[in-house]
């Protein structure tokens, strides 16, 4: 509609400026629906259950608890269960809150709409508004309808939620091209927006799902969340654990028959029963326990997860994209620089914060030369601020606010200067006029347009005196005027005159400029450094002109091109593009979705930070959304993985870092626990191809499992972050979780395997003692893992530059369990319920000592990789 005349798009959908009669729109309700958002099939608290067993690890713990009851081993069958039960119920609690974008998003239409039919004004449920419909908006109305303006007197719309304008934008009822942007779009208001001055009549276009809003609705749905980064790294661990456990108990069956001459049954026992042993029982609730340990972790650095494996995700994030209005700026226009006296000052200070000095060539400023300035633009204007609140239009709050830092109150102003009269901003005009009285005298205050301004002045004001205003010298405004307007100020000028005529807006003294814009955040230059540094990408996507957002990203520290969704349009294959575009500007939802979907094409891993509810579905299709809590619209909120409590964009970083702790700290358990799974499947196995006895007996295996593994590997998840964690480039997306742990999974289970074979032989031949040479075993690894345990303290540098015993929970954990072995050992009524026989002292001891043999050779390989490297505090 927005490309056809009043009258075309009256006669288009049938309808009059007197409206619609209340038959016709009951015939069109039937036609069209209800003019509301469809809500989608809500997912079920019980299906919300299931999706938690969907993954390789869970489907193998099932199958081994499955397994180990048939085999009568009841207790590993319950410990397993109530592992698997244990984690489906976490996983639960977390994503419980689940898909509400769509109910977010009906929380946006209007209640009650006022509607002309009949050709009388009449209040109505807004979800009975039907294409045709004549409505009327008032300042302060919630728009119900996308609509198409016929009459408009000074209408301003807010459309920051819908389109990422920073400005309320002005409309008019004029013809507009066909391809236009939503945001371009002045001749139209949007469901969902808000008037915020001026009144206008409007034919309703569209309801319901065919508004923009129920547009974005739709491709909500349509937007499928993939599996996270650190969801498929666990699944393809468990596809490859599943397939060498399988390998391993085929070769020990096959081995067993042939070697040994076994019977088929015992040997299909025996090798199923080393399958189950293998699997790490602990590894998945380890790893749910420490990403719910990073949820509250980031809740205390501002950031809110809503879905677990969301914390991971953000540690393996390559590129964040970013709105600019609210997120990398502070959404509140702000006066940046001032001409007045012939000089430019630079004005200090963000936001509504009253607090900012005035320099000129970096020096203060005198507030003598800039007071005039600043009165009027104080006095001619009609927006309130309290308490750093802005009630009315932003560009008219900064004015308010830069005369505050020179002292000059608008409220204390409005008593000396009591305003009489006023001659309204309108769009054909473009100024205002407000007339004051002070002492008796009348003077009128002019802002506007710099050139509009200009136009009527044949003054200006120089060192507190009227001197003529030459040709030349406007020229020269007019050049300053551009170099504002170029650095993407908004720019306004002003100008008075003392009454003494009828005519308020003629032979005005010129006065000079203010420029303003919607600032940067202070901290998000430093943010943008740590992510280059950290090795992660920024890009800008913002719905706002082309020079706004360069100016931004220039002051931010973001270089490089920019586009505009128009020229986005253009580009069929994006991915061939996107690496080396850092700005897109003027974009539509649909763009958004386009630029997530060319970076994931790349490899990236992509965060995508936005508030309003055009953000929503490339918030759901990014690999993380993330939602601003303060400005965020509910849709936004909704549809992301986090939110922001404090809506800053350094916070990012922070959660950034919490997210590569998490990951870190989740190899340190796989590294852990894997590598004794591993070493004891391998002394098993080695054993019988050797022809011994079974070195371990079931019980002892669990004892192991959930002793010896289980206390340090749960007192791990507590553990301090690795160092240097953001000096380091995003790992691959590719990379399996366990790259680079060939000390804990290869080296590691040798060592263990040789001298757990070797100590098992020396007791069983020297002594002929089956149990005691298994409890000598149970001891051999059980010390192995204790002394890992420490060294599992970094998977990247020896403990001893991290600290050894700077996890106090893992120093109690290690103690917990050396108190359990030594216990079942030399108390043998306790022993023998756990399979175990006495040994001597002294073969306790060169059994502790023999077993630092794993650790060492960790801590050895660790040091010789990071020899170099220097570790932060």
């Amino acid at each position: 509609m927005h490309n056809k005349t009043i009258e075309q798009a009256l006669k288009e959908l049938s309808t009059s400026d007197k409206g619609l009669s209340q038959q016709e729109a009951e015939e069109r309700l039937k036609q069209y629906g209800l003019n509301e958002i469809k809500e989608a099939k809500k997912i079920s608290p019980w299906k919300i259950f299931i999706g938690q067993f969907n993954s390789v690890v869970i489907w193998i713990l099932i199958v081994a608890t499955i397994i180990s009851a048939f085999l009568k081993e009841y207790i590993d069958a319950i410990v397993i269960l109530i592992i698997v039960v244990l984690i489906a119920v976490l996983g639960f609690i977390q994503e419980y809150r689940a898909e509400r974008a769509i109910e977010a998003l009906k929380k946006l239409t209007s209640l009650v709409a006022t509607v002309i039919r009949d050709g009388q004004k009449k209040e109505i449920d807004a979800k009975q508004l039907v294409p045709g419909d004549i409505i009327v908006l008032e300042t302060g109305d919630k728009v119900p309808a996308d609509s198409r303006l016929i009459e408009v007197f000074n209408l301003q719309a807010q459309e920051a939620a819908l389109t990422g304008e920073s400005q309320p934008v002005k409309k008019n009822t004029d013809v507009l091209s066909e391809k236009m942007p939503v945001a371009d779009m002045k001749n139209m208001v949007f469901s969902g927006t808000i008037v915020v001055s001026g009144r206008a009549k409007a034919v309703v276009a569209a309801t319901g799902m065919q508004t923009e809003i129920g547009k974005i609705a739709a491709m909500i749905e349509q937007v499928k969340p993939e599996p996270t980064p650190l969801q498929k790294k666990m699944d393809q661990l468990g596809t490859t654990l599943g397939k060498v456990v399988m390998a391993i108990a085929a070769v020990i069956l096959v081995t067993g028959l042939l070697v040994h001459k076994a019977s088929v049954i015992d040997m299909s026992l025996i090798s199923v029963a080393i399958a189950v042993a293998a699997i790490p029982e602990g590894l998945p609730a380890v790893v749910t326990i420490a990403l719910a340990i990073g949820t509250q972790r980031m809740l205390k650095r501002n950031a809110l997860v809503r879905r677990l494996p969301s914390v991971e995700t953000l540690g393996s994030t390559t590129v964040i994209c970013t709105d600019k209005t609210g997120t990398l700026t502070v959404n509140e226009m702000t006066v940046k620089k001032l001409f007045a006296n012939g000089k430019i000052i630079d004005v200090e200070g963000v936001g509504y914060e009253t607090k900012g000095q005035f320099l000129y060539k970096g020096k203060p400023a005198g507030i003598d030369e800039i007071e005039l300035l600043l009165r009027i633009g104080a006095l001619n204007n009609n927006a309130e601020l309290k308490d750093n609140s802005l009630i009315g239009d932003p560009t008219e709050g900064s004015l308010i606010v830069s005369a505050a830092k020179a002292g000059l109150i608008k409220e204390e102003l409005e008593i000396e200067y009591k305003r009489i009269d006023e001659i309204e901003f309108t769009s054909e005009r473009k100024m205002m006029t407000t007339i004051h009285k002070r002492h008796g005298e009348k003077i009128a205050y002019v802002k506007g347009a710099p050139e509009v301004v200009l136009k009527l002045c044949n003054y200006a004001y120089i060192n507190g005196k009227a001197k003529k205003l030459t040709e030349e010298g406007k020229k020269e405004i007019l050049e300053i005027n551009k170099e504002f307007a170029d650095e993407a100020l908004r720019v306004l000028g002003f100008a008075y005159k003392t009454l003494v005529d009828t005519n308020p807006e003629k032979n005005l003294i010129f006065v000079g400029l203010q420029g303003m814009i919607d600032p940067p955040r202070e901290e998000v230059k430093i943010a943008v450094e740590k992510c280059k540094k950290a090795g992660i990408k920024v890009i800008m996507i913002t719905g706002d002109h082309e020079i706004t957002a360069r100016a931004v990203a220039k002051e931010i520290g973001l270089t490089g091109k920019a586009i505009t969704g128009a020229k986005l349009d253009e580009i069929k294959n994006l991915e061939d593009w996107v690496e080396d575009i850092v700005i897109f500007a003027r974009v539509n939802p649909e763009h958004k979705i386009k630029i997530v979907d060319a970076l994931k094409k790349k490899g990236h891993v992509v965060a995508m930070t936005g508030d309003g509810v055009n953000d929503a579905p490339a918030l759901k299709r990014a690999d993380i959304g993330i939602a601003m809590g303060i400005t965020g619209t509910d849709v936004s909120k909704e549809a992301s993985a986090m939110i922001l409590t404090d809506d800053n964009f350094a916070s990012i970083v922070n959660a950034i870092e919490e997210g590569r702790g998490v990951y870190n700290n989740i190899r340190k358990y796989i590294g852990f626990l894997l590598s004794g799974n591993i070493s004891e499947v391998l002394i098993i196995f080695f054993g019988i191809v050797f022809g011994l006895p079974l070195p371990l007996t079931a019980t002892q295996i669990l004892l192991i499992n959930l002793v010896t593994d289980g206390l340090p590997a749960l007192a791990l998840s507590a553990d301090p972050f690795e160092p240097n964690a953001m000096s380091r480039k995003p790992r691959k997306q590719d990379e399996p979780i366990y790259k680079g742990l060939n000390p804990f999974l290869v080296y590691y289970p040798i060592a263990m395997t040789i001298v757990a074979l070797l100590v098992f032989s020396w007791f069983y031949f020297k002594k002929d003692n089956l149990l005691q040479a298994q409890t000598a075993t149970f001891l051999t690894i059980s010390m192995f893992e204790l002394y890992q345990a420490f060294a599992s303290r970094s998977t990247i540098y020896p403990a001893f530059k991290v600290g050894i015993f700077k996890n106090k929970y893992l120093v109690l954990a290690v103690l917990s369990s050396f108190a359990v072995i030594a216990t079942s050992i030399f108390i043998p009524s306790f022993g023998r319920f756990l399979d175990m026989a006495p040994i001597g002292i002294l073969e306790f001891v060169v059994i502790m000592m023999v077993s630092s043999i794993g650790a060492i050779t960790i801590e050895v390989s660790k040091h010789v990789k990071t020899r170099n490297e220097l570790v932060e505090a």
